[in-house]
C-alpha cells in the first residue's frame, strides 16, 4: 500500500463548538512522509501543530493538541474522516483555535474528502502492528481499551450511561470501508444535566440542536429548560417526556455508540501511522483513547521501525533460487535466504542461523557468535536486491560498499536465530549510488543497525 493524500485541496465553513466562532479550515496535499498538521493561519508567523498523541493537552469534551502556546481542538470528527479514508499527509489550514462542529459528525468531512479524491504517492504506507495484546484501563471510570493482533483494522466501542433513555450501547466497524456509510454521519452527544456545567466552564458556545444530540434523561421543571436553552442560545422545547430533543431523528438507533466509535478512530489516527489490529473500546472518551495513542506513539520514539511480521508459512517474495539469479555470492558467502515483503523504498530480507556455518569453527569454538561484519555484510547484500530492483535486466549489475556509518552492535547472535534484515533507502537512488538504513532484527530486539552506501555497477563481458 502506497501513501495517500488529497488530489485536491478542499474548504469547511462553520462555527466552533467550544468557541462560537465562525471558522474557516482548508485541508491541502501535503508530501511523503508529512502526516496530518494543523497550521493556525489567524497567528502570526502562522505556526504548525503536529496531530500526535504526544501533543494532546486537554479532552475536555473534545481532543486538543498544542505546540507551544499554539492550540487546535475539537479535531477528532476531521481525523476520523481523514484516517478513514487511508490518508497519510495532510496540511489543515485553520483560522481558530479549534476546527469547524458543523453538524456534530465527521460526515461533511467523509463527503469533502470524496468529493476532493484521493492521490497515491511514491512511499509505502508505514503501519503499526499489533503484535501482542495491548490494554489501557481507568479503573475510575470503567472505561478500557484493549487491542489485539489482527491482519486489518476494526473497532468494537461499548457505552454504558446511568440513564434511562441512553444505558448500554454497542457499535462495530469491521472494515474502514463501512465508515462512510456506517459512522461518519453520527452525531456527538450532551445530557441536559451537563448543559450548565459545560456552559459555565466556557465551553460549548456555538453548541446547539443542528450540531449535537441533547438527551433528557432527568426530568427538569419547564422554567429551568427554558433557562438552559437561553444560556446556549437556542429554541425552547417543551419538557413532556423524556428523550431526545432533536427534531432531526436519529441516523440509527445506537447512534451514540457510532458516535463514539467515530471519536476512537479520531484519537487513533493520532498515532501517526496506520494500525493493524483490532480494538475493543469500553465506555471509550478521549482520555482513554489518547491515553492508548500515547503508549504507541512512546513504543515507536523507542524503536524507528517495528520489527518485520515473519510467518514461515506465508511463500517468500524470493528465494533462495531467485536471490542467486541477481547476486553473485555463493558459498560461504551467500547471506540472505530469502526475501518476505518488498515496496518502493524498503525490503525484508531473512536468514538462518545454524551451528553448521564455517565461521563458526573460529568465531568462537565454545562460544560460537556470528561475527558482527557478516551480519553488516547480509544487510547489504538485501540492500544490494532492494536497488537491483530498480533497474532493468537487475543479473547485468552488481552492488558494492562505498562506505558504512552509524554501526551498532545491541545483541550476540548465535546459532539457532532467525535474523530479520529490514533494509531501505535513506535518500532517493541518484547515479547509480544508494545510500540505505538497515536494521537486524532476532524476534522483536534489535540486534544491530547501520548506515550505508552502495554503488550499483554494469557487470563487464
Amino acid at each position: 500500500m502506497k501513501q495517500l493524500t488529497l488530489k485536491q485541496p478542499f474548504t469547511v465553513k462553520g462555527k466552533g463548538l467550544h468557541t462560537g466562532l465562525d471558522i474557516e479550515a482548508t485541508f491541502c496535499p501535503a508530501p511523503i512522509g508529512h502526516g496530518y498538521k494543523f497550521q493556525r493561519v489567524d497567528l502570526e508567523g502562522e505556526p504548525l501543530v503536529d496531530a500526535l498523541a504526544e501533543n494532546v493537552v486537554s479532552t475536555t469534551r473534545g481532543t486538543v493538541v498544542a505546540q507551544g502556546d499554539v492550540k487546535v481542538s475539537t479535531i477528532e470528527h476531521a481525523m476520523a474522516a481523514l484516517y478513514a479514508a487511508g490518508i497519510d499527509n495532510v496540511l489543515i489550514k485553520v483560522n481558530a483555535p479549534e476546527v469547524p462542529i458543523l453538524d456534530g459528525s465527521a460526515k461533511i468531512y467523509s463527503e469533502k474528502i470524496a468529493e476532493a479524491g484521493l492521490e497515491e504517492q511514491e512511499a509505502d504506507k508505514n503501519y503499526y502492528v499489533v503484535k501482542q495484546k495491548i490494554e489501557v484501563r481507568d479503573d475510575t471510570t470503567g472505561s478500557s481499551i484493549v487491542v489485539l493482533p489482527d491482519d486489518d483494522f476494526s473497532v468494537d466501542a461499548m457505552i454504558g450511561f446511568d440513564s434511562p433513555v441512553l444505558n448500554n450501547q454497542y457499535a462495530a466497524l469491521e472494515k474502514m470501508s463501512d465508515f462512510n456509510d456506517q459512522v461518519a454521519a453520527s452525531r456527538t452527544f450532551v445530557f441536559v444535566r451537563e448543559i450548565e456545567p459545560l456552559v459555565k466552564g466556557n465551553l460549548i458556545k456555538g453548541g446547539d440542536l443542528d450540531n449535537a444530540i441533547v438527551i433528557y434523561d432527568s426530568p427538569v421543571p419547564q422554567a429551568e429548560l427554558d433557562r438552559l436553552a437561553d444560556l446556549m442560545g437556542v429554541q425552547h422545547k417543551e419538557a413532556e417526556a423524556l428523550g431526545y430533543l432533536n427534531t432531526k431523528p436519529l441516523t440509527s438507533e445506537n447512534e451514540p455508540a457510532r458516535h463514539k466509535l467515530l471519536d476512537v478512530i479520531g484519537d487513533i489516527a493520532l498515532i501517526g501511522r496506520p494500525l493493524k489490529g483490532k480494538i475493543i473500546a469500553t465506555r471509550p472518551g478521549h482520555t482513554i483513547n489518547t491515553t492508548f495513542s500515547k503508549r504507541v506513539r512512546r513504543e515507536i520514539k523507542r524503536q524507528e521501525v517495528q520489527a518485520p511480521v515473519y510467518n514461515p508459512n506465508v511463500a517468500p517474495i524470493m528465494d533462495i533460487n531467485d536471490i542467486r539469479r541477481l547476486l553473485p555470492h555463493r558459498y560461504p558467502f551467500a547471506l540472505v535466504d530469502k526475501v518476505i515483503e518488498k515496496g518502493l523504498n524498503h525490503i525484508v530480507g531473512v536468514k538462518n542461523v545454524t551451528t553448521n556455518e564455517p565461521f563458526f569453527q573460529g568465531h568462537f569454538p565454545q562460544e560460537p557468535v556470528l561475527p558482527g561484519v557478516l551480519m553488516i555484510e547480509a544487510m547489504a547484500q538485501t540492500g544490494g536486491l532492494l536497488v537491483l530492483s530498480t533497474v532493468e535486466d537487475p543479473e547485468l549489475y552488481s552492488t558494492y560498499f562505498m562506505k558504512i556509518d552509524n554501526v551498532k552492535f545491541r545483541q550476540k547472535v548465535v546459532p539457532g536465530d532467525t535474523l530479520l534484515f529490514h533494509v531501505s533507502f535513506l535518500t532517493p537512488l541518484r547515479r547509480g549510488c544508494a545510500v540505505m538504513k538497515g536494521i537486524a532484527f532476532v524476534g522483536e530486539k534489535v540486534v544491530c543497525e547501520c548506515e550505508f552506501m552502495a554503488q550499483i555497477v554494469k557487470n563487464k563481458g
